[in-house]
């Protein structure tokens, strides 16, 4: 499927929020590295999926309408065995029913877990003078309660990239701080160009997160995604 089928397939059932599956598919298509995620709708298909896909896997409750997936129970990490991913499969299903009974759910969503690394979080939005832009920032409690962040006007230069990393107070992380191992700063720097060609491209994107990203030594993969298309474009 092209960006433009994805695109279309949303709009032609009414919704401008796509699945994480969805979202993951359209920035994979940016050259955005992603974990392989499917679509299981029974249980059984889950274990299929797990298998093939090697433990320990990951499950997530897979809807358009539940935008906030941990909130209400929808995930669960560190899947070994069958009998695991059975049980996790039944509670998440659970749970959704139990706080959001009006959502429509499509499935469970099946990924690999993969390693952390040092988490980051590229996002974008748009200003209603300036247009779409690209956030980049550290994941977690820098995010969340330092609000530790860099934004930069659509279309980015590697330049912008670069610079746009190094400004935030938590950079010292990424280049390896007591001892840790230096993370791959040029992946982040192509990742964010990237996304800054795809916005550019793409003007029927209100809204996105990759979060988090992990980061290793070499290279990096967004294990969360969540695009939000506008109401209409003109």
């Amino acid at each position: 499927m092209s960006t433009k089928d994805i695109i279309d397939a949303v709009r032609k059932d009414n919704r401008v929020n796509l699945t994480e599956i969805e979202s993951k598919l359209l920035l994979s298509k940016a050259g955005i590295p992603v974990t392989e995620t499917k679509l299981a709708t029974s249980k059984e298909e889950a274990t299929k999926i797990a298998n093939n896909l090697g433990y320990p896997v990951v499950l997530k409750i897979s809807s358009s309408e539940i935008l906030h997936k941990s909130d209400i129970g929808g995930v669960k990490l560190g899947l070994e065995t069958e009998t695991s991913v059975l049980e996790a499969y039944e509670e998440i299903i659970s749970n959704a029913r139990i706080h959001e009974p009006n959502a429509k759910i499509d499935g469970i969503s099946v990924q690999s877990n993969v390693k952390t690394g040092v988490e980051i979080i590229i996002g974008s939005s748009k200003d209603a003078q300036f247009g779409p832009f690209v956030m980049f920032g550290l994941g977690g409690v820098f995010v969340e309660v330092l609000k530790d962040v860099a934004f930069r006007i659509v279309p980015l230069d590697p330049r912008d990239a670069k610079e746009m990393i190094r400004e935030i107070k938590g950079y010292p992380l990424l280049e390896g701080y007591r001892g840790g191992a230096p993370c791959d700063i040029s992946a982040i720097e192509e990742s964010i160009i990237k996304l800054s060609n795809f916005l550019n491209e793409n003007e029927d994107i209100k809204e996105l997160d990759l979060n988090p990203i992990f980061v290793y030594e070499k290279g990096l993969i967004a294990v969360d995604a969540r695009v939000i298309l506008e109401n209409s474009i003109n």
